[in-house]
């Protein structure tokens, strides 16, 4: 397997620190509002990999946080005059939901920041005690970004250019700091903000510094593989590397993996520009399998594009797949004979190349998009290869196939769910049914137009009426 490390810019060769185990940690929401659509990218990307992981029989020790003491936060808890707790469990239920929905895999754990001060200023006092982190006269603890020589390794920012990129700034309440780049690891508390005491100030922590202690906490001083969105690589993850590797004289993370960003229409996603979108809202007009699917037609380090067409196509796409199931399922209920006839074995040929297909894409830097390819050409082998006459054999395998790399791996979900639509079609077929033995065929006739419009075909059989979505 290879993965594109965003550190040496290549893509190199996966080896877990411990064989057979991998230590994963990705980089959660600020729980302050409802998660949107580019809040899931690195959500869905990242649990497919997990879960392919998995197939390939790796443990996974996947751990994702919640920052729940933030500024946003704290302003929404100051505007609606409750504590800033309320704010953040409110979403994290409400952002469990969403990934939910979107049969994202809980993480092995999600932790808290609240949850975690007490290794904060563990680390805290390690990184003082060891000349990397200073106290300013109102209690502010800073990191000394020059007391590491290696900072900027990961962005690739040298930090000279850096520093004559900032030499003219001037922020306010910031004329503490020993040079421009140093970042905040604690700070004085503020009127009306949630606080803790510390040794140097009655404060909270800065943002970077949660991620550090989590990761140490949960996966140890060095893990596997850290990943998140790339606009996470400077200042976040720069600092979750100094911090954490001059805390402990480690290597913080051996593979970093970032994904792209998701644009609306070719433009930013921001709320100033009427294109903003939590996953509430489009999950409110598509399924959140078209959602996923949509993610994960597109590699993960490439820009994404989000339209109305390209999730109506997502949507199609994935109404092959539900069609395809919807039909296997049929027929494992009637078909039989538990030995393969000549073209079943030539077809189930055809078909275990595409799942080789699948894993090579998958174990070429997480390619979901070849990979999803890989599924569609099994689901037009099973169109085309399977029939009332088909073994059950061979409707058992294609059928557990599909599961495997679709619910398994990708994470999509292929058994259609039951809605208040399939009621109603399923009422409007007796309908039609009682008008054609009464011989009222114009009615019988309307209701089947009526169906057409509403996306549903109609099959006669000898069995009945069949139908499915078109």
């Amino acid at each position: 397997m290879k993965i594109f490390d965003t550190m040496q810019r290549r893509k190199v060769d996966f080896k877990p620190l411990v064989p057979g185990k991998v230590s994963m940690y990705v980089c959660g929401p600020t729980v302050y509002n409802l998660i949107h659509i580019g809040n899931a990218r690195p959500m869905i990307v990242f649990d497919a990999f997990r879960r392919y992981m998995e197939y390939k029989g790796y443990e996974v020790n996947y751990v994702s946080n919640f920052t729940d003491v933030d500024d946003k936060i704290i302003k929404a808890a100051n505007e609606e005059g409750v504590d800033s707790s309320v704010i953040s469990e409110r979403y994290i239920k409400e952002c469990k939901k969403d990934m939910a929905d979107l049969n994202v895999k809980p993480a092995t754990t999600h932790p808290k920041a609240t949850e975690e001060i007490d290794g904060m200023i563990d680390m805290i006092s390690t990184l003082i005690e060891k000349g990397h982190a200073y106290v300013a006269e109102d209690g502010t603890v800073y990191f000394s970004v020059e007391s590491d020589k290696n900072y900027g390794k990961l962005s690739h920012k040298d930090m000279d250019e850096m520093m004559s990129g900032l030499r003219d700034l001037k922020v306010t309440g910031e004329d503490q700091k020993r040079n421009v780049n140093d970042f905040v690891l604690w700070k004085p508390k503020k009127e009306g903000e949630p606080s803790w005491p510390s040794p140097w100030c009655d404060g909270r922590p800065g943002w970077h510094i949660e991620c550090s202690v989590m990761s140490k906490k949960y996966l140890g001083e060095t893990i596997d593989i850290h990943a998140g969105g790339e606009d996470l690589i400077f200042p976040h993850h720069e600092n979750e590397i100094a911090q954490s590797e001059c805390c402990s004289g480690k290597i913080f993370s051996n593979y970093w993996m970032h994904n792209g960003f998701l644009n609306i229409n070719g433009l930013k996603m921001s709320k100033s520009l009427g294109n903003f979108f939590t996953v509430r809202d489009i999950t409110a007009q598509y399924d959140p399998m078209v959602l996923r699917l949509f993610i994960l037609s597109a590699h993960y380090r490439q820009p994404l594009n989000f339209s109305r067409e390209v999730m109506d196509q997502a949507k199609a796409s994935y109404e092959r797949i539900l069609n395809c199931t919807d039909k296997l399922n049929e027929l494992k209920n009637s078909a039989a004979g538990d030995v393969l006839t000549t073209d079943e074995e030539a077809a189930k040929a055809q078909i275990e190349g595409f799942v080789k297909a699948f894993e090579d894409a998958m174990d070429d830097d997480n390619n979901t998009a070849n990979a999803s390819t890989a599924v569609f050409e099994i689901v037009r082998i099973a169109n085309a290869t399977t029939n009332d006459k088909s073994t059950k054999a061979y409707v058992d395998y294609v059928y557990s196939t599909i599961k495997t790399l679709c619910d398994g791996v990708l994470g999509v979900n292929t058994e259609r769910k039951s809605d208040n639509l399939d009621e109603e079609v399923e009422k409007l077929i007796a309908e039609r049914t009682a008008a054609r033995k009464a011989k009222n065929f114009a009615r019988a006739d309307e209701i089947r137009n009526q169906l057409t419009s509403m996306g549903i075909i109609l099959e006669d059989t000898r069995e009945g009426v069949k139908w499915k979505r078109a």
